[in-house]
């Protein structure tokens, strides 16, 4: 869960240290006092998108570090590289110019990969989720996070993979008569020339050395000349030398027992010299060469040269690409007959998928009932007893009889009203009942996700009186399986918190700043009296705020650790 956040030059908060703990986290505060800057810096944390205006006018840069505990991140710190600790930090810097750099437990990272960590760690619930709720594209996904039938989504696409692999080879040879005759005309021309050109892997190698070796001929012939001679061809050379020097050794080995083996010591370095004048030799016979010679290989040069620079690849890409030509010059020249295959080994893997596709939609719709009973009973609980909420799915219109995505349509339906047709959520919902319908949405993917924490900013605004007591009660239940973060403007969701803050902007030396402030008991019951009743705080005020809190704490302890009521 999150534990601790830290904030320095975020917008109008120079400086804010928040310590969150387990169960349900409720910050509140006037509108505008920088409640959906913490948001912001959480979000940004957590590998969303950043920009300049983020920074606080006259700062350098912004920071963001977030400290979790829990193993929730563990294997994804294995996969890159990186040794879980007992917390995980995350850490975001922003400079003023826009740029920002990303740390994990003090290890640089790319926002891609905080982006993917921090979705293990932390949701962030918004008043925008409605809008992505009414995204009809979205249902499916949705479906599937629920359903628990992760082998027979695993079974259709690789079945799906493999019907789209056949139809890729098919449509390379579905040509109409002039498109065949242009595209064979131009590879028997490519096929012609390059094997024209005789290639043969290495040969460029071999030819720019050989090309060197001729560039430098009269440099090489003088030296490895006065080399020879050294060594082997000259009146003086090390050959003879270390030949008299055995002689004069062995004759006098009877004499001198401390020189024994000399002379056999000598034998070695003369075998050596000698192979080392033999190369020598070998390279000196190799620099008698022509002009001719050297004409030819500069030709062959600037025609491979050529044919590099014509197809946009070295020799041994030459080489691999005088090989597919052939290959696809053949599946053209057959491809009537081989069509036929391939026409038959699509419709079997087309047959296999729908098979697949059928094993899935069964288990969508299994899938489908279950989810509309458990979010029509979240609903009724949520003051919607007469909304009814139906998973529509319907089949895929197209010739093959499914997408990448199975053979399914997704659509979930609602009718607000007892006795009214179902219909799309975005014609029929209102602002409120979409916030209900997320929240119970959540609260039933909760049990699935495994994420630890959920952060919802504001997704109470549109409801009041019994529906945001209930609201309150479904997030005070949630907050049991998982840490809840919860921006507010309702005193009956604020009352319900286990641990409130309250986030204050004021004004200094001409300068804004913004503050969050742990409450303590006293402090929570001013806060939810101003909620109630304004600014001007009552005894009357503070007593219905403290009767709201007092009927809180009886509701939270008849709640069980799952979330249920006891």
């Amino acid at each position: 869960m999150l534990r601790e956040l830290h904030i320095e030059n975020i917008a109008i908060i120079e400086k804010a240290d928040i310590e969150f703990n387990g169960g349900f986290n409720v910050m509140t505060g006037e509108t505008g006092a920088g409640k959906s800057i913490v948001i912001d810096s959480l979000d940004a944390v957590l590998g969303g998108r950043t920009s300049r205006d983020l920074v606080r006018r006259g700062a350098d840069r912004a920071t963001v570090t977030a400290v979790f505990d829990g193993d929730a991140g563990d294997a994804w710190l294995r996969e890159n590289d990186l040794e879980p600790e007992d917390e995980l930090i995350l850490q975001r810097k922003i400079s003023a110019d826009g740029k920002s750099t990303c740390r994990v437990n003090g290890m640089p990272v790319a926002v891609a990969q905080l982006r993917e960590l921090g979705g293990l760690l932390l949701n962030i619930h918004g008043q925008n989720d409605g809008r992505q709720l009414m995204d009809e594209n979205r249902h499916l996904a949705y479906l599937d996070a629920f359903g628990g039938y992760e082998a027979e989504l695993a079974d259709f696409h690789a079945a799906y993979a493999e019907y789209r692999e056949a139809v890729k080879k098919m449509d390379r040879l579905i040509l109409d008569e002039e498109e065949k005759r242009r595209l064979t005309e131009s590879l028997e021309y490519r096929v012609s020339e390059l094997e024209k050109a005789r290639l043969e892997a290495g040969e460029e190698a071999q030819l720019e050395a050989r090309a060197e070796i001729m560039r430098n001929s009269e440099k090489l012939s003088e030296n490895l000349g006065m080399a020879f001679n050294a060594l082997y061809a000259g009146d003086l050379n090390v050959l003879g030398l270390i030949s008299d020097a055995q002689y004069g050794l062995r004759r006098i080995a009877e004499c001198a027992p401390a020189l024994a083996g000399t002379a056999d010591t000598l034998e070695q370095a003369r075998l050596l010299v000698d192979d080392v004048s033999e190369q020598v030799r070998d390279v000196l016979d190799s620099l008698d060469f022509s002009p001719e010679e050297f004409d030819q290989i500069e030709t062959r040069l600037a025609q491979l040269k050529k044919l590099e620079r014509k197809f946009g690849t070295d020799e041994a890409g030459l080489i691999d690409l005088l090989e597919t030509s052939r290959q696809r010059l053949a599946e053209i020249q057959s491809s009537d007959e081989l069509l036929g295959l391939l026409k038959k080994e699509a419709e079997q893997k087309r047959v296999f998928a729908v098979k697949k596709a059928k094993a899935l939609t069964e288990k969508r719709r299994e899938a489908g009932e279950r989810l509309a009973e458990r979010i029509q009973k979240e609903l009724a609980y949520l003051s919607m007893p007469s909304v009814r909420f139906v998973t529509e799915i319907v089949p895929v219109e197209n010739e093959a009889g499914f997408v990448s995505t199975g053979a399914d349509v997704v659509r979930f339906l609602i009718s607000a009203n007892a006795g009214e047709a179902p219909g799309r959520i975005s014609r029929i919902a209102s602002g409120g009942e979409l916030s209900r319908i997320m929240l119970a949405m959540k609260s039933v993917f909760a049990e699935k996700d495994g994420i630890p924490s959920l952060v919802f900013d504001e997704i109470d605004t549109g409801i009041s009186g019994i529906a945001a007591q209930r609201v309150a009660e479904k997030i005070a239940g949630l907050s049991r399986q998982v840490q809840i973060i919860c921006v507010t403007h309702l005193p009956q969701i604020a009352a319900m918190g286990d641990h409130n803050f309250r986030i204050e902007k004021q004004e200094k030396s001409g300068r804004t700043f913004t503050s969050v402030i742990p409450l303590d008991y006293n402090d929570k019951l001013r806060e939810i009296a101003r909620l109630q009743g304004g600014e001007r705080i009552t005894e009357t005020a503070l007593a219905g705020a403290a009767e709201l809190i007092g009927t809180a704490d009886r509701y939270k302890e008849t709640i069980k650790p799952e979330g249920e009521l006891i």
